[in-house]
């Protein structure tokens, strides 16, 4: 092989690995909120961390009837709801979701920005399994 082909090869293989050393770094960022948005960090008082390890962030949730949540981001995640429960989402778009939970009720959720507003007469109280990586 000669020398300009050689420096040719090196170099694709430098641009494909420095491509895949990116990709892997934004889906590492993107499964990580910043600390700004991070929930833990927003609403300490409701987000309690339970586990971490680098598949999965598993958090307590608890908030009273009437509490509204401070802006912040998941990545996705696994709701399980521990005790029956209505909340409001309002996303950055300004658009609405309203949600009902029985307890044991488990539902999967795409990555999202939202305020949380317990919108019950009952206090909200699951857990939400945050996955760390690709959502498939």
């Amino acid at each position: 092989m000669s020398q300009s082909r050689k420096m040719r090869a090196l170099r694709y293989f430098y641009v494909g690995a420095g491509a895949l050393l990116t990709g892997v770094a934004c889906a590492r960022a993107a499964a990580s909120p910043s600390p700004e948005a991070d929930p833990v960090h927003t609403d300490g008082d409701k987000y309690q961390l339970v586990l971490e390890n680098s598949f999965v962030r598993v958090l307590r949730y608890h908030d009273e009837p009437g509490a509204t949540t401070h802006e912040h981001h998941h990545p996705c995640f696994v709701l399980y709801a521990l005790s029956g429960f209505k909340r409001e989402l309002t996303f950055p778009d300004g658009s609405r979701r309203s949600r009902e939970f029985h307890a044991g009720d488990a539902a999967w959720m795409p990555a999202q920005t939202h305020v949380g507003h317990n919108s019950g007469d009952t206090p909200s109280d699951a857990l939400l399994f945050e996955l760390k990586g690709p959502c498939g």
